[in-house]
């Protein structure tokens, strides 16, 4: 039997910054295929990675009649690519920069007659260096890049358990390559005021995320103004009141500067109940975003069963 430790390890930002960094870059471009091959789905769920039970995957894309995916695999550290024709490629996952892993990557698609094309400049990153010239990024920590994932995972979890109670339009549990959070999104069903629009991203893709009144909630490794791992909570518009709900649990505090809930991770992971502890943490902060905006609740929220 696995320990609480094996399934949410500790992950200290400082210990994997430059993994943690190249990886985001290697998600970008993976990201971004996806992006290219795909309709727009509502508020670009059709961009999104999903968790494996070996990493993170685009799940299946149209190229022409043909399919594809890749995915990335955090246990034998390899990069796969698979086709409907049965065709496979695979890369090692290894310290490399940005550029060679963005090279072989597109070579090893243009090997299954599968050239793609995107827009190689970052985003929602202050380094805007083009992905075919970044050399600086090519750290890989192998023990750390799994780490991410497992905990990735065990998030995904748990709140495919908080997405269940809910009525309404509700996003998939998904991982956003832009920002490298896992989320999972709620909506009161009403429109919301046109986004201001976000550091490093276009305006019309914030406006395009949040046309309609949203409570998200997920992870994120840290980064900026949070030095740890954290989960995370926020809305939009954010009603008023609600920096000063009460919530659960006493860890839990509002950042001003990015108007959002934050629970340090290592409080789950320590934590003799993660998943309680994450589920009173998503459920209150929720319940902060639907009473104080006057969210129809009892239509948009699923009986729970005693």
């Amino acid at each position: 039997m696995s320990t609480t430790q094996d399934q949410w390890p500790a992950l200290p930002l400082e210990k994997w910054k430059d993994t943690y960094a190249t990886l985001h870059m290697w998600c970008q471009i993976i990201g971004k295929i996806r992006l290219v091959q795909t309709p727009l789905i509502n508020h670009w769920w059709n961009t999104t990675l999903y968790a494996t039970p070996r990493g993170l995957t685009t799940s299946a894309m149209p190229y022409g009649t043909r399919t594809f995916q890749i995915d990335f695999d955090f246990l034998d550290h390899q990069l796969r690519i698979e086709t409907s024709h049965g065709e496979k490629r695979s890369l090692a996952l290894r310290p490399q920069s940005v550029a060679d892993f963005y090279r072989e990557t597109m070579e090893a698609l243009r090997s299954l007659d599968m050239a793609v094309n995107v827009w190689t400049t970052p985003v929602e990153v202050e380094d805007r260096t083009p992905f075919e010239q970044d050399r600086r990024h090519c750290a890989y920590d192998p023990e750390y890049a799994n780490r991410c994932w497992r905990i990735v995972m065990q998030a995904t979890r748990v709140l495919t358990e908080f997405r269940s109670r809910f009525l309404g339009q509700v996003s998939p549990v998904h991982f956003f390559w832009g920002a490298f959070d896992l989320a999972v999104t709620r909506f009161s069903g009403r429109s919301a005021p046109t986004h201001p629009g976000a550091p490093n991203l276009a305006r019309f893709v914030a406006q395009e995320a949040y046309s309609h009144e949203v409570s998200s909630c997920g992870f994120w490794p840290g980064g900026g103004p949070v030095d740890r791992p954290v989960f995370y909570a926020y809305a939009y518009p954010e009603p008023e009141g609600f920096k000063d709900y009460r919530i659960e649990p006493p860890e839990a505090f509002y950042h001003a500067d990015m108007k959002e809930f934050l629970l340090p991770y290592d409080v789950v992971r320590t934590a003799k109940h993660p998943d309680r502890v994450l589920l009173a943490f998503v459920q209150t902060t929720y319940e902060a975003a639907a009473n104080l905006g006057k969210w129809d609740r009892a239509s948009l929220e699923r009986p729970r069963v005693q």
